[in-house]
């Protein structure tokens, strides 16, 4: 008798035990299993730099072509180098008033036949693109008095209406002061030799030249 529970004993003692261990490892699996999920749900660095390049346009490019919180950008009228005022995709081009931008256009084409290219340095302008050449011209000169003399308060300014532009090299320049009044393009301002914009009608008379508007 005292032998039989003895071995039952044993087997109870042995099954507890059992018990025991099988809490265990199901505990060990339960915690790995929600470490494992956790890292699934927070982004890898690979996966966050990723996002941040693809997602996210802070600090970088936009498509338009503008930084956000950075300088001007093609968004803004910035324009390359050798703008054709054909060049109708960029926003500094096609921003300008139409008949503006035909009448310079047509001027582009004569002169071309004369051996001239022309190139539009700026056109249409943001406000932002002309606050920020007002901030830089007033850095150069001193004072803002000073600085009007040569660029135009964004309120002002005839390039953010898009009723202006500002013409390269001087040869086609020089061009256009000679025979712009034929498409209606006149130099208006005293200071700026390669600023024009359409103020008559195609062969009139071009009016007196003003002051500095930018």
């Amino acid at each position: 008798m005292l032998t039989n529970h003895l071995r039952r004993d044993r087997r109870l003692a042995g099954s507890g035990r059992l018990a025991i261990v099988a809490a265990v490892i199901s505990l060990a699996l339960t915690s790995c299993t929600a470490v494992s999920a956790q890292d699934d749900s927070s982004p890898s660095s690979t996966g966050s730099n990723t996002g941040s390049s693809t997602g996210s346009t802070s600090g970088r490019p936009s498509k338009s072509g503008s930084t956000k919180g950075g300088p001007p950008g093609a968004a803004d009228g910035v324009l390359p180098d050798h703008t054709s005022a054909y060049d109708t995709s960029l926003p500094g081009v096609t921003k300008l008033d139409p008949a503006l931008r035909e009448a310079v256009q047509k001027a582009e084409t004569a002169m071309k036949a004369d051996g001239i290219t022309m190139q539009v340095t700026t056109g249409w302008r943001s406000k932002k693109y002309q606050e920020e050449l007002m901030e830089k011209a007033i850095r150069k000169y001193g004072s803002k008095k000073k600085a009007k003399e040569y660029v135009a308060d964004p309120d002002e300014s005839h390039h953010v209406t898009g009723h202006a532009v500002d013409i390269g090299p001087t040869d086609a320049d020089y061009w256009l002061i000679r025979h712009g009044n034929r498409y209606g393009l006149c130099q208006t301002l005293s200071n700026e030799i390669w600023h024009f914009e359409l103020v008559t009608t195609p062969r009139g008379t071009c009016p007196p030249m003003t002051g500095p508007k930018g």
